[in-house]
């Protein structure tokens, strides 16, 4: 963690201003026999306030995964950064809602309209969040190098744990 903690407010900001206009995430819920499972997903664009939401077909797997066990993990990678949310998924059933996050790209992908039974709405209720905000490029790489010589652990930014 860096030196100087930010405030809760300002770390849940930093996670907003990490993960805005990212498009997409890797969803990660528990399958069949406890295994660990991750596939990438296009989150919603809205603006993070601890919830995420997806589209899904309401028949893939990801769908009975979160029903048989709701714990989740969203990730991201945006710019040489990190962000993993840990948090609550469940079915959403909300038409309104539903309208009010369709767009083109979902259309596409799952082949239908908003209004099709097949259509599942997924939030995941944020419970923490933590981040990895290293200064990308260059920077990074002359860290480690840097640590390489000296011995010493390369600084390779700010990282907060996040109760959102």
């Amino acid at each position: 963690m860096s030196h100087d903690s930010p405030s809760r407010d300002e770390a849940v900001a930093k996670v907003r201003e990490l993960v805005e206009g990212e498009r997409t995430a890797m969803l990660t819920t528990i399958g069949e026999q406890g295994r660990i499972v991750s596939r990438p997903m296009a989150t919603q664009d809205v603006e993070f306030d601890g919830d995420v939401w997806f589209f899904a077909d309401r028949q893939s797997p990801k769908v009975a995964e979160i029903q048989a066990d709701p714990r989740v993990n969203v990730t991201w990678t945006p710019d040489g950064s990190w962000v993993s949310l840990a948090g609550t998924a469940e079915l959403v059933h909300d038409m309104d809602k539903k309208r009010e996050l369709w767009d083109a790209g979902t259309k596409a992908w799952l082949q239908c309209e908003v209004d099709d039974p097949k259509v599942a709405l997924i939030r995941v209720d944020g419970e923490s969040a933590e981040y990895w905000d290293s200064p990308g490029g260059a920077s990074t790489v002359l860290s480690i190098l840097k640590g390489a010589v000296t011995g010493n652990r390369p600084e390779p930014g700010d990282n907060e744990q996040v109760r959102l």
